[in-house]
């Protein structure tokens, strides 16, 4: 059976897209293909991958970019199709329309991150939120079924539409197979992906500078703003920062094979508070702690399962504490790492969620 994932911003080799739900239906025997921006058409792990051009100007592409998705998808002609962006739910009706079975993925709370978006009026964003909202529920309702990547996304989503399946982007485990000695681990900590103020780059770099200088930070993403950067270098923990830029998979796991701590002290804003985390269960598949935010989810999650430490993430100095405690703790550091590894292999892994994924595909066919 062809089935079509559909992106206008995500690339083709989109970790939750492509290499988890692309690939298990691929494997699972289904024919699958995915439409995504600015790549050449090809064949990639048995997935067909088809190009459509794209924008950097966000009108357009809300709108040519789109067009150009609705074009390919229906050359397609699959019998379902899987969306993955808010901007594309309007093509999702109109190949509901052509008799087409359709799935809308939920990645993020759309309405609670607008209410975070730096470049919305202030003024303008709750409205904007709201009407966003409304039309999301409104096509979503329509839709054959929902994906919502956390359960509080569908707990949204399931008043609306009650064929919505909670499918976590769990890390694949098989990434990771081999532990890397702990004794053979550097006195490094490690952040991995986007870089921006919301996600605590700025406390942590403050955090740096109360550690003492064999401690360094292994940062490993592209800044946004770039300007950034350039307010980070400024601060005297920057002389702590390994910058690596960023990097593929390939480097990420060599990362944090040899990294002994995990940062992710996301700031408490509406579109965080109950969100997980991939890199933070990629910390934990790699057998290290994690030092985290204090949201009541994530507590819940590492603090009792002793997977790592929760901390104020708008307080540089709590962090640094935190890094203190487990490197003077060493014996601690370990085990939480080994109890991470194993919460992963044993639960919050792809596997898991690949199965959720494959019988919601079945009882659309």
């Amino acid at each position: 059976m062809k089935v079509c994932h559909l992106t206008s911003v995500h690339k083709s080799t989109d970790v939750r897209i492509f290499y988890k739900e692309c690939c298990s239906l691929s494997k699972a025997g289904y024919k699958v293909y995915l439409i995504s921006p600015n790549v050449i058409d090809e064949i990639l792990e048995n997935v067909s991958i088809v190009g459509i051009k794209t924008y950097n100007n966000r009108l357009l592409r809300m709108t040519k970019t789109v067009w150009n998705v609705y074009k390919k998808a229906k050359i397609i002609d699959a019998k379902i199709y899987h969306i993955h962006d808010p901007e594309l739910l309007v093509i999702g009706l109109l190949l509901k329309a052509r008799g087409k079975v359709v799935i809308y993925d939920s990645h993020e709370d759309l309405p609670r991150q607008i209410l975070d978006k730096p470049w919305i009026n202030p003024l303008l964003r709750r409205l904007i939120s709201k009407l966003t909202e409304y039309v999301e529920n409104f096509i979503s309702r329509r839709y054959n079924a929902i994906v919502a990547a956390t359960p509080t996304i569908k707990n949204r989503f399931v008043r609306i539409n009650p064929n919505t399946v909670n499918i976590n982007n769990y890390p694949i485990i098989n990434v990771n197979n081999s532990m890397f000695p702990w004794n053979e681990r550097k006195n490094e900590i490690c952040y991995i992906g986007g870089i921006f103020k919301k996600r605590g780059i700025v406390e942590l770099v403050e955090a740096l500078e109360y550690l003492p200088d064999n401690i360094k930070l292994n940062l490993a993403g592209n800044f946004s703003p770039t300007e950034l950067k350039g307010e980070l270098i400024k601060k005297k923990g920057w002389n702590k920062v390994i910058e690596l830029g960023f990097v593929g998979r390939e480097k990420i796991n060599e990362i944090l094979a040899y990294s002994k701590i995990g940062i992710v002290t996301l700031h408490p804003t509406e579109s965080y508070l109950d969100s997980l985390p991939v890199k933070m269960f990629e910390y934990m598949s790699a057998g290290i702690p994690v030092i985290a935010s204090d949201f009541l989810l994530w507590k819940s999650l590492i603090e009792e399962n002793n997977l790592g430490i929760c901390v104020d993430p708008l307080d540089p100095k709590a962090i640094a504490e935190a890094i203190l405690y487990l490197f003077k703790n060493e014996k601690s550091m370990e085990q939480m790492g080994i109890n991470g590894r194993k919460a992963v292999q044993e639960k919050y892994n792809w596997n898991n969620e690949e199965n959720k994924l494959l019988k919601l595909y079945k009882s659309l066919e």
